[in-house]
């Protein structure tokens, strides 16, 4: 494995940040996220001061941890203080209500937008199956995902370039260890839709994604938890696609965001099934509608065949 990459010039950042300090930040906050998320799903006292107790609270859309709650704590402390002057604001799922409450978007041209455990249910149940998202939003897209998957130790890195007025302008994606070694995406090559795996979720799906699926005639599919662990599924190449359609609930902005950034970078594909990006701050910090993910093969055709199918199976819902 090789050493981590640097920072690319085409990536843009907030005025008086180095891209450099903020990677080396952004690896000490992951890594200590993991270490405080392992010692709860194992039973042990976390570091930094942590309570040792797993209290769990049933909140409005499902369970809240002390895990996410000292993760959460980790994360936006250790924001503040690495990067006190730093022009941007930061929104957790933790904190959403506070922010969101007014229904508008967060006065800031750029806004982290931070999960601290995604996939409670499957931390709680110990598959495994969670993880911590990390991104940086300028206006309503994102230039910068981190996708933090505990268990198998990986750190799951995205830059988005900024392409104008820089035709030569390159995204970077890369995954790293504990140890800062690190190695590129191996998106697979399937094409055909017999031969593409679908990775689904295990609790949040419902009949109409069923059909879908069907219309698409894809061949196989697995169920993974956490949103940040199916797409790096896709990193992987050992799944292709990646669905969410809500229903009474949707997918918020935190759940979204990183894995956005670490597919597109690597030269994947996140969009609406009508082909419209992703957009984040809206005010509302939803993400509803047909969300399709993939390795970016045949992705256009992907969205088609998924958009007409749900014309056919629901025709008053928004892809």
């Amino acid at each position: 494995m090789a050493s981590a990459p640097s920072w690319p010039s085409a990536v843009p950042l907030p005025a008086g940040v180095e891209g450099a300090a903020l990677l080396e930040e952004l690896r000490r906050l992951a890594w200590g996220a993991s270490a405080i998320l392992r010692a709860y799903a194992r039973g042990e006292t976390p570091p930094h001061g942590f309570p040792p107790a797993l209290t769990v609270e049933e909140g409005g859309e499902g369970p809240v941890s002390a895990a996410d709650l000292a993760v959460n704590r980790w994360l936006l402390d250790g924001f503040a203080a690495a990067f006190p002057q730093a022009p941007w604001s930061l929104l957790s799922e933790e904190t959403a209500k506070e922010w969101l409450a007014a229904g508008q978007p967060i006065a800031s041209e750029w806004l982290w937008l931070l999960d601290p455990l995604d996939g409670t249910r499957d931390f709680l149940q110990g598959t495994g199956e969670y993880a911590v998202h990390l991104a940086l939003v300028r206006g309503r897209r994102p230039v910068l995902g981190l996708i933090l998957l505990p268990e198998p130790e990986e750190l799951w890195i995205g830059l988005l370039a900024d392409r104008e007025g820089d035709g030569g302008a390159r995204d970077a994606a890369w995954c790293e260890r504990p140890d800062g070694s690190s190695h590129p995406p191996r998106l697979s090559a399937r094409r055909q839709a017999a031969d593409l795996v679908l990775v689904a979720s295990r609790s949040h799906r419902d009949q109409r994604l069923d059909q879908v699926v069907e219309a698409l005639g894809i061949g196989s599919s697995r169920a993974m938890g956490s949103v940040g662990g199916k797409v790096a599924t896709i990193l992987r190449g050992e799944t292709d696609v990646y669905l969410s359609l809500s229903g009474k609930t949707a997918p918020k902005d935190w759940d979204m965001a990183a894995p956005e950034a670490v597919l597109s970078a690597a030269g994947g594909a996140f969009s609406h099934a009508d082909g419209r990006p992703l957009l984040y701050n809206a005010g509302d910090g939803l993400q509803a509608g047909c969300l399709i993910a993939s390795h970016g093969v045949a992705h256009s055709e992907l969205c088609e065949r998924a958009a007409s199918a749900m014309d056919r199976i629901d025709p008053h819902f928004r892809v």
